[in-house]
């Protein structure tokens, strides 16, 4: 995927995601800077397809809210993250910022403090969610007490990330840094789902990445508590046992999965074209999460 990046000046690109361009200092060797540069644009995927069009200021809202909760976090949590600066070009101005380069872990670390999504599908069917047994009765919507860490392993775009058991992270990564992630994970859940109630959000899940740096700390990286990356509910109108409100692209994997779309998602064809009332909706959700969880309307 490197036909959807910018040229930038000063700046050599190297990879694009779904969502995000890479991008390495131009005057040094490739793949032996010390710093990236991470730009998310306003893309949106869903089912593991990128959707056209994008959502508008999808991209700012994101780096945005990524930077708020690094700043917020640190105060809360002894845990190291790789933004460096937000001097970046002016091109990519509010939607960038320069970070460490990280050798990251092939690994989604997940929390889940609510029982739902590929969760809930896996404990309707045999009762567990990543091999950890889980109490009878439960229904979409659940609060799990405590929180629970499910993670995955990431696949390449375009193809499905695999949940796995603990027990096959350890395999994978090693039980020193599995067991340091799960631990950093399940605190930084804690501490954001505590942040985001007192702002009228229930964080019911989310997921995030870490790394290694130069001096082989385990280091967050990549985005953090962000709509994309999260499962955000309003907690005025929360209610287990159906489908909750909330402010995250669930309206747009609603609207994919629903007649009206005419989309079978498992057939070969690609998704449709978000209709323009669902990427407003969706673009509206977004904005309101960033103003519920910072205070400030986005400008």
């Amino acid at each position: 995927m490197t036909d959807t990046a910018p040229q930038l000046d000063g700046w050599r690109h190297v990879y694009s995601g779904k969502v995000r361009n890479l991008y390495e200092p131009a005057e040094t060797e490739p793949g032996q800077s010390e710093t990236l540069l991470v730009v998310a644009t306003d893309r949106i995927s869903a089912f593991d397809h990128i959707l056209s069009p994008g959502i508008p200021d999808k991209g700012k809202i994101l780096t945005q809210l990524s930077l708020w909760w690094f700043e917020r976090l640190a105060d809360e949590i002894a845990v190291p993250n790789h933004v460096v600066s937000t001097e970046v070009p002016a091109a990519v101005a509010g939607r960038a910022m320069v970070v460490q380069r990280l050798s990251m872990f092939p690994i989604e670390a997940i929390a889940r403090g609510y029982l739902t999504g590929s969760g809930l599908a896996e404990y309707r069917a045999n009762g567990t969610v990543t091999g950890i047994q889980l109490p009878t009765g439960l229904v979409d919507g659940s609060k799990l007490e405590p929180a629970i860490f499910t993670p995955s392993a990431k696949a390449e775009v375009g193809e499905h990330d695999e949940n796995i058991p603990f027990a096959e992270m350890v395999h994978r990564i090693g039980q020193e840094p599995a067991e340091d992630i799960r631990t950093k994970t399940l605190e930084l859940y804690t501490t954001a789902e505590r942040i985001a109630r007192a702002a009228g959000i229930i964080l019911a899940d989310t997921k995030i990445e870490f790394g290694t740096d130069a001096d082989g700390v385990i280091t967050l990286g990549d985005e953090v508590l962000t709509p994309d990356s999260s499962r955000f509910w309003d907690a005025e109108t929360y209610q287990p046992g159906r489908s909750q409100e909330s402010f995250d692209k669930q309206f747009v994997r609603d609207w994919l999965a629903s007649e009206a779309s005419g989309w079978d998602q498992a057939s070969d064809t690609p998704p449709p074209a978000l209709p323009d009332e669902v990427v407003e909706k969706t673009a509206q959700r977004y904005r309101e999460a960033f103003r519920r969880l910072t205070g400030r309307a986005f400008d």
